[in-house]
């Protein structure tokens, strides 16, 4: 569907965006796009869009203009009823357009449809550019921060939301998202940037296993946790948490029994992104931590 390689965009003197190695989305590809503020994940889908200058190859059997993105911020005008936004937006009436119908009961959006935008919630606002980004049933579609700024649960029922409208279709979608437990519950692949490069992508499973291992163990960092471990065992993680690299289940499985052992509470993951994009990042640059 679309693969980006010798990718190179420039602002002023300074790269944004630096893909050497050729990069495929194919069709029902569900991605990922993660990395450090400045990494250069909105150049990325910008450049994708035909919306900033590029040196090198975008190659895509789908034309720009055939493409959808839910952008970090949207604006509308408040004057007007959101229903009539809607309608004025997608150039249809509600009331003869079965699947605006569909999507405005799906996202449980009907009794916004009377209020103007300056009275909707945070949740409601995004409620209401899914539902006009979606009406597009493109064949991919890019979601930039599409929950930043809005408390858990709300993420949470967007999220289920989003996930459920793609169930069995094969329409490709790629997320970029500071909130790992969005990308746990929604993605295939993972895209990492790191300063405008490519860290590395592959399915989750794949990059799992090569940074991690079989599985993590995870616990709070203190003086009396650090005596307890085997610091040969310990791979990277935020500041404030151990992180235990298991190779494979007998080694869990003796890891946990000690800790067990010592009355040390600690969580089991074999999926967790977080963890498996600091040991992509730090291992590419050497152990040196990335400034958020």
């Amino acid at each position: 569907m679309i693969t980006i390689q010798n990718l190179t965009v420039t602002f002023k003197d300074q790269k944004a965006l630096d893909i050497q190695r050729p990069i495929t989305f194919n069709s029902g590809d569900r991605i990922g796009i993660i990395g450090a503020n400045g990494a250069g994940k909105s150049t990325m889908i910008n450049a994708c869009l035909g919306l900033v200058p590029y040196s090198g190859s975008i190659d895509s059997s789908v034309r720009p203009e055939q493409m959808a993105v839910h952008l970090q911020a949207n604006t509308y005008s408040e004057l007007m009823p959101i229903s009539k936004v809607i309608e004025t937006i997608l150039n249809t009436k509600i009331k003869n357009n079965e699947k605006l119908q569909e999507l405005i009961a799906f996202f449980d959006f009907e009794a916004s449809l009377k209020k103007k935008y300056k009275n909707l919630s945070g949740g409601q606002k995004q409620r209401l550019t899914l539902i006009l980004v979606l009406m597009q049933d493109a064949p991919i579609t890019f979601f930039d921060e599409v929950t930043s700024g809005l408390d858990f649960e709300t993420r949470q029922q967007l999220m289920q939301k989003v996930r459920a409208w793609y169930q069995g279709k094969n329409a490709t979608i790629c997320l970029v998202s500071h909130y790992y437990d969005e990308l746990e519950q929604l993605v295939n692949k993972i895209l990492i940037l790191d300063k405008g490069k490519v860290v590395d992508f592959d399915y989750t499973t794949e990059l799992f296993a090569k940074y991690c291992g079989y599985s993590v163990i995870v616990l709070d960092r203190t003086p009396k946790h650090e005596a307890e471990i085997n610091k040969r065992d310990e791979i990277y993680g935020p500041d404030h948490l151990i992180v235990l690299g298991c190779q494979d289940k007998d080694h869990e499985q003796e890891i946990a029994k000690h800790l067990i052992d010592k009355n040390i509470n600690f969580k089991r993951s074999n999926s967790d992104i977080e963890i498996m994009s600091y040991n992509a990042i730090l291992n590419n640059n050497g152990g040196k931590r990335y400034e958020n």
